[in-house]
């Protein structure tokens, strides 16, 4: 898996020097807690991970709150935020170079057009499996088949024509009918494995110095909805410390990601809470993105396999 965007760490601390959110970001963030859900849902399918979609989305939100004062409010909210997370997708596979695919795969001839979906009934299903296919045609399908948008509302979320949607969804639901197999993600670094083995067991053990000697000087850090800056400048191990009774750290793979996944103490034994993610760099952290406060981001994960 890509490591987090590097336009994505720090988007928000440009709201507050500390690094801590400000409250007014913060407040709408509450204003929109009930779309963050399928926004997140979204962005997952179209970035094929669901920490990378959790990224994609913060940017997204980051961005309509700066773009607050062009919002048209007698229009729904709803459409305009997925339209902004869309082209967020958009520039984060063309990063990963996923755009010379998309052009090749855009070139094949049109295939022949499968039976009609029947709504929502195929939206569970589809949508694991999209990712196989090139980016317009995974987003029509996702916004039509899985969202249930309509023709109309679809381009003009990708910016194209309900001629252009109509054709992506031929092509999209034909090559779902027979999808490829799933490609072998990579293995894991071996140094990264250990590195997140140690800051395992030192979580675990509360032992918080320990844990700092794993962190490089200059790492960044992203809490979502709290913090995004210099690890040093948080208090992201104070806040642990305090309640670290009810936490404990198990090594896992989220999307085939390997990951540290918290675990939290309650009535029935300890559940999986949030993964934590992490960037090495000359045999330290150089970044960390916690999804504690993100919990959609386990239930739209692929895969969660603790070791």
């Amino acid at each position: 898996m890509d490591p987090t965007p590097e336009a994505s760490m720090d988007s928000p601390h440009q709201l507050d020097s500390t690094g801590l959110f400000d409250a007014r970001y913060t407040a709408f963030l509450e204003t929109i807690t009930h779309l963050r859900p399928q926004l997140h849902r979204y962005c997952a399918r179209m970035t094929g991970s669901a920490m990378d979609g959790e990224d994609v989305m913060q940017e997204a939100v980051f961005e309509a709150y700066r773009k607050l004062d062009q919002f048209d409010d007698s229009r729904a909210l709803a459409p305009w935020l997925f339209r902004i997370a869309h082209n967020r997708c958009i520039d984060f596979l063309r990063r990963r170079g996923v755009r010379e695919q998309a052009e090749a795969a855009a070139a094949e001839p049109d295939l022949i057009l499968p039976p009609e979906p029947s709504g929502q009934a195929l939206g569970s299903a589809v949508e694991r499996l999209v990712i196989h296919l090139p980016p317009k045609e995974r987003a029509c399908v996702l916004l039509k088949d899985v969202f249930d948008y309509s023709l109309e509302e679809t381009a003009e979320l990708v910016d194209s024509t309900v001629g252009g949607v109509k054709a992506a969804l031929n092509r999209g639901r034909a090559k779902l009918a027979a999808p490829p197999p799933p490609k072998a993600l990579p293995a894991p670094a071996p140094e990264l494995l250990r590195l997140l083995q140690l800051y395992i067991e030192r979580f675990n053990r509360h032992d918080w110095d320990g844990l700092r000697e794993l962190i490089s000087a200059d790492a960044r850090l992203r809490v979502a909805d709290c913090f995004a800056g210099r690890f040093g400048d948080s208090p992201y191990l104070a806040e642990y410390k305090r309640y670290a009774a009810i936490w404990r750290m198990v090594l896992a793979t989220v999307d085939g990601e390997a990951v540290a996944l918290l675990l939290r103490e309650t009535a029935e034994g300890w559940v999986p809470a949030a993964p934590v993610r992490f960037v090495m760099r000359d045999g330290r952290l150089e970044r960390i993105v916690d999804f504690f406060k993100c919990p959609w981001v386990l239930e739209a994960a692929e895969s969660v396999q603790m070791s």
